[in-house]
């Protein structure tokens, strides 16, 4: 394998439900996992969620943001 070049870390189809079933704008602890330091959104290739899920986890966020649950950027 080439320097810096690493492995995906695989999970099963039923894994990534389990995680998708757990997104929601009102689970802060869970979504603040997937948000950066700075309050970006993680990118699909490090969170490992399908496509809708990774749709789904943008709008709990977004929703969050508009209630104020979470800030949308950290100074």
């Amino acid at each position: 394998m080439a320097r810096g070049m690493r492995r995906r870390r695989r999970l099963t189809k039923q894994q990534i439900e389990e995680i998708e079933q757990q997104i929601n704008y009102k689970n802060l602890a869970f979504i603040r996992q997937y948000v950066t330091d700075r309050g970006k959104i993680r990118p699909r290739r490090t969170t490992y969620l399908s496509a809708k899920g990774q749709r789904k986890l943008g709008v709990a966020v977004k929703r969050a943001r508009h209630i104020g649950l979470l800030p949308y950027e950290v100074k």
